[in-house]
């Protein structure tokens, strides 16, 4: 599809969905948790962004991990079982749809979610990437976790929300043996630096020439600092696709899993196709981005 020059949609805020369809998302599992207990409401959620007009869903597996699963009783094999499922919830989703649409010339990418350490931790540092351990804690984590996510039913990987230059390094060796192909995305702080301060430049130009990583951007980060930072990782990595899903511009605080700020009636759509102008090739939404925004990027694009 990148190779054709196709410009592709990527769903919205997974958790946002699950919240606006009445799921409770307040535990330390967050979204994740509904694998367990109300997997019809993820299934519910990967539609309605399909029905938006997404090209791409991302699995509920971004916070799902052995060690936070063990938190709530729940053994490894379980917890493996329950993250291979989230990939297997989004193709029934996926699967359902082109059921339902048997004209339409669309096949969705399911995309494993593969979040940052921070994320299992519940405490926000997915957004400052200190998290106090080893680089090989990290690829042992990651290592785990890739051996459930990297296959089928997933069509790509999405390494997501990565908010330091040590995990991406981490990451950047552990993909170099993925079966399937991948994207690695950044929180930002700014419209230049990553969350741990490091030039985006700096950590796209790990990938640049990855043999499996094809897209290299941005999500959960304000848009107003999107256009930069398609900048610098175009002048960074100019042989690697760019992917850019940032929030609603809003501030999270994980202290008691609450957003604040001005939720402004931002042009989704005018911005998707000054993104796409300026080099991005997969462009959708992130955090308190919904199906809403994720249609009106779809119809501009």
């Amino acid at each position: 599809m990148l190779a054709a020059g196709e410009t592709l949609v990527i769903d919205g805020g997974l958790a946002t969905q699950c919240e606006a369809q009445g799921c409770d998302i307040s535990t330390p599992l967050w979204s994740a948790a509904l694998l367990h207990s109300n997997p019809g409401a993820i299934i519910a959620a990967h539609r309605a962004y399909l029905d938006a007009g997404a090209d791409i869903i991302i699995s509920a597996s971004y916070q799902a991990s052995r060690e936070g699963f063990a938190r709530e009783g729940i053994g490894a094999a379980e917890a493996d079982a329950l993250i291979a499922g989230s990939l297997r919830l989004a193709a029934e989703a996926r699967d359902a749809f082109l059921g339902d649409n048997p004209g339409t010339d669309r096949r969705p990418l399911v995309a494993a979610s593969v979040g940052p350490y921070g994320a299992t931790l519940h405490d926000g540092s997915e957004y400052g990437g200190d998290y106090g351990v080893s680089s090989s804690a990290l690829r042992d984590f990651h290592a785990t976790r890739l051996g459930v996510l990297d296959g089928d039913p997933a069509d790509l990987l999405a390494c997501e929300t990565i908010p330091s230059f040590t995990e991406a390094a981490v990451l950047a060796g552990l993909l170099r043996s993925a079966t399937l192909p991948a994207w690695v995305s950044f929180s930002c702080r700014d419209a230049m630096h990553i969350s741990d301060g490091t030039p985006i430049a700096e950590v796209a130009a790990l990938f640049s020439g990855h043999p499996r990583v094809l897209a290299i951007g941005v999500n959960c980060t304000p848009p107003r600092f999107i256009m930069p930072l398609i900048m610098a990782i175009r002048a960074a990595a100019p042989d690697r696709a760019i992917v850019v899903y940032p929030n609603s511009g809003e501030r999270y605080a994980a202290a008691d899993n609450s957003w604040s700020g001005s939720r402004s009636s931002f042009d989704w759509a005018a911005a998707a196709s000054e993104w796409r102008d300026a080099g991005a090739a997969l462009i959708g939404g992130c955090c308190r981005v919904g199906p809403a925004e994720i249609a009106a990027i779809a119809r501009s694009l």
